[in-house]
């Protein structure tokens, strides 16, 4: 491996680093890869994700970019949000992250992706809802699965993760890693770097460097971050939560129909 290393990461509040506080704000899982790696490479490092982006949103406002850093190694995690909307539309997802994957590839990087956990065990919601979005995450990890066999690359399976469930391991709501998830996440593929034939340590799991957490810490978190989010999700899945009760007979056999 040479000694200058360009590093691109595309996807959502994941990404961003959501979770994981500091005084100069967002750290998250990429920013710690990325300063491990610094730490043997000289790392130029973009990160042009951007809280609540869907597949689209990595195509038509972050993959310009990011192909333009001519990436040595560039993630590629999305699709939760997808998942989390009413205009659920498998082919689309499919044809946005076959592009994003054809034109980091076809750039030279190595391509850095995730198979996703179900998120429904997460949070309490109908049995029918529940299973809605479990099939949903099947169909997106079913696409994960197609690009990884396309183009290759590193990736994380997040359901094999033995603890992923345990508190401490998620901010105050329940979807976004805490730091200790994020540093889990960012260590995860380092260590896989490591294997691939990068020479550099993995990123540590001991906290450092974030804000302190505490009720208090989590109480401000969900005001201002995890209401909102929760409350953006609940306006756009409303019409197809009415729409799905509406059309579901008591008892009747359940379909899902694309918003």
């Amino acid at each position: 491996m040479g000694t200058y290393l360009r590093y691109a990461a595309l996807g959502d509040s994941a990404t961003v680093g959501l979770g994981d506080p500091t005084v100069e704000g967002w750290r998250g899982w990429a920013r710690l890869l990325a300063e491990a790696l610094g730490q043997t490479y000289d790392i130029s490092f973009c990160n042009t994700a951007v809280i609540g982006a869907t597949s689209t949103v990595v195509v038509e406002q972050q993959l310009a970019d990011a192909v333009a850093h001519r990436p040595d190694v560039a993630s590629l995690i999305v699709g939760v949000n997808d998942v989390m909307r009413s205009g659920w539309d498998v082919t689309r997802l499919r044809n946005d992250l076959m592009t994003c994957a054809d034109a980091l590839s076809g750039q030279g990087a190595l391509l850095l992706t995730a198979r996703f956990h179900d998120h429904s065990v997460m949070w309490p919601m109908p049995g029918w809802m529940k299973r809605s979005i479990q099939r949903r995450t099947a169909e997106l990890n079913a696409i994960w699965d197609e690009v990884h066999a396309s183009y290759g690359g590193l990736r994380l399976d997040l359901g094999a993760v033995p603890d992923l469930h345990e508190r401490r391991f998620w901010a105050a709501d329940r979807l976004h890693p805490s730091e200790l998830g994020h540093r889990r996440m960012a260590r995860a593929f380092g260590e896989r770097l490591v294997t691939y034939g990068f020479s550099f340590e993995p990123p540590s799991l001991e906290p450092a460097g974030g804000l302190p957490t505490g009720w208090r810490q989590d109480l401000a978190w969900m005001a201002g971050e995890g209401v909102p989010w929760m409350g953006r999700r609940a306006r756009d899945l409303g019409p197809w939560v009415v729409r799905r009760a509406w059309a579901r007979p008591s008892g009747g056999p359940e379909r899902e129909t694309v918003a």
